[in-house]
């Protein structure tokens, strides 16, 4: 059943951004919570221009207590909860300011949702909760046991215990996407799906491009549009399950650069290595056949259209400047 209005946090960012379009082309009524710290108004053009009246925005931190207030008066039936700081250095340098946020920002969140009749939260987690796992048990399946390396990681943990708590004790239901590292236009530097936008930028201006690290770490790129299509079929779906969400193939950090040299034309061109990063796992990729099973979900953009198509999306922006 199509809800009528929602709650999406952290609706100005990237992946936000794109949900509230796939939203409202859906004729859903779309509340956006953002405090603008890291998402921005620039993103939401396109929304802005297809809203019909549908699209309201709320500049709110969901640390603030009037979050709560907000959600009794907006009555949404689902809240998609992206809202996080998901930047693994800054959680490493800063761990209270990260448990600020994606911690009790959360808990404010699904607090105000069993209060005020909110019927489901989909939840926006990473393949930071997992940490190290060991080879043999990769790509990695829900079961696997959660040894987060990194203070982002440990936030993201807790809230899904906190789901299972809220939703034993209130009835509040949900669902947990674990996500790979997704990628895609209107992608900032953040994250370590960040690379892509980073590599791409300073490639096409012909600025050094720097890895940290051997480059030889691996991740599981997902692309944005895929994503999007997994927290869609997550309102009617999944109920109290936590998914992973990526295309079960990983790639060292090094082929990815050397991927993009080539889309962008700049094969050949050399990458600057730095200290990695404190905290950073080695590999990382996701079994996703519990999606399948539960979503009837299955990722369709293969890397090398996904990259032409963010290429192609800064070429675009930087022309219209």
């Amino acid at each position: 059943m199509t809800p009528v209005r929602v709650m999406v946090t952290g609706g100005a960012g990237f992946i936000g951004s794109h949900l509230i379009e796939r939203l409202l082309a859906s004729g859903i009524e779309v509340d956006v919570v953002d405090d603008l710290s890291s998402g921005s108004l620039s993103n939401l053009a396109t929304a802005r221009s297809m809203r019909g009246g549908k699209l309201h925005f709320h500049q709110i931190d969901v640390k603030d207590a009037g979050v709560a207030t907000l959600v009794e008066r907006r009555k949404p039936e689902i809240v998609f909860h992206l809202a996080a700081r998901s930047d693994v250095r800054m959680s490493m340098v800063d761990p209270m300011g990260d448990a600020d946020v994606n911690i009790l920002g959360s808990l404010r969140i699904l607090d105000a949702s069993r209060r005020f009749g909110v019927q489901k939260v989909i939840f926006a987690a990473s393949a930071g909760v997992y940490g190290f796992v060991p080879e043999d048990s990769m790509p990695i399946v829900e079961d696997v046991a959660h040894r987060p390396e990194s203070n982002y990681g440990i936030s993201k943990d807790t809230v899904l215990k906190y789901l299972e708590v809220y939703r034993s004790n209130y009835d509040l239901e949900y669902t947990a996407l674990i996500l790979a590292n997704v990628y895609g236009p209107r992608q900032g530097a953040r994250g370590e799906a960040g690379v892509v936008s980073v590599f791409a930028r300073s490639l096409l201006e012909g600025r050094p491009t720097t890895i940290f690290g051997d480059g030889t770490q691996t991740r599981d790129f997902i692309y944005v549009d895929d994503v999007v299509d997994a927290f869609w079929r997550a309102m009617d779906a999944g109920d109290g399950t936590q998914l992973n969400i990526g295309t079960g193939d990983e790639i060292s950090i090094n082929d990815l650069y050397h991927k993009l040299t080539v889309v962008t034309g700049r094969e050949g061109t050399l990458p600057i290595y730095a200290q990695g990063v404190t905290g950073e796992i080695k590999r990382s990729v996701l079994n996703a056949r519990r999606a399948g099973w539960y979503l009837r979900w299955h990722p369709f953009t293969k890397l090398g259209d996904g990259l032409r198509s963010v290429v192609s999306w800064m070429e675009a922006e930087a022309s219209a400047e």
